[in-house]
């Protein structure tokens, strides 16, 4: 079994939508970035692909590539799960956390599995997200950013 973590921030900014794990809320700020900037679909697909040690986000979509331009992060995690088939690899279970102040996410957690894991084709038992604050601590805890920590288990395929 292989394990790999990822982590992604970035800063909340007016006029552009707010898109946590596939979800976009209803929210006075969105994340800037090249793409959709999820930074929870980010945080996983950098925990997926160090597991593979198959790099990193950056090195698969380079920001300030047109393609990716606001692409939706599930498509980016879409390519991921490809990349992982190819090189026979098998998602176990992915671990994650959102940290921010605003907006609780309380209610839309389900709705963040259910897509995350349907974008991976894995059971949504194996996809675990949890949210947590910065009690005020440094920019997140002001309400700047957003981050997202994720670990993700893998095992290798004995076909061939």
């Amino acid at each position: 079994m292989n394990f790999g973590i990822g982590i992604d921030i970035h800063p909340l900014v007016i006029g552009r939508k707010l898109v946590l794990g596939g979800v976009e809320l209803p929210f006075e700020k969105g994340l800037d970035g090249w793409s959709d900037a999820d930074v929870l679909t980010h945080a996983i697909i950098d925990a997926l692909l160090g597991a593979a040690a198959l790099g990193d986000i950056g090195k698969h979509f380079p920001p300030g590539a047109p393609e990716y331009q606001g692409v939706s992060s599930l498509n980016l995690l879409a390519e991921v799960r490809k990349k992982l088939f190819d090189n026979d690899w098998s998602i176990q279970n992915i671990d994650a956390t959102v940290i921010t102040e605003k907006p609780r996410l309380r209610d839309v957690i389900d709705t963040m599995r259910e897509r995350l894991s349907r974008t991976l084709g894995i059971h949504i038992n194996q996809m675990s997200i949890k949210a947590s604050t910065a009690n005020g601590v440094g920019s997140i805890g002001r309400g700047e950013g957003i981050a997202a920590l994720a670990v993700a288990s893998l095992t290798r395929s004995t076909k061939k």
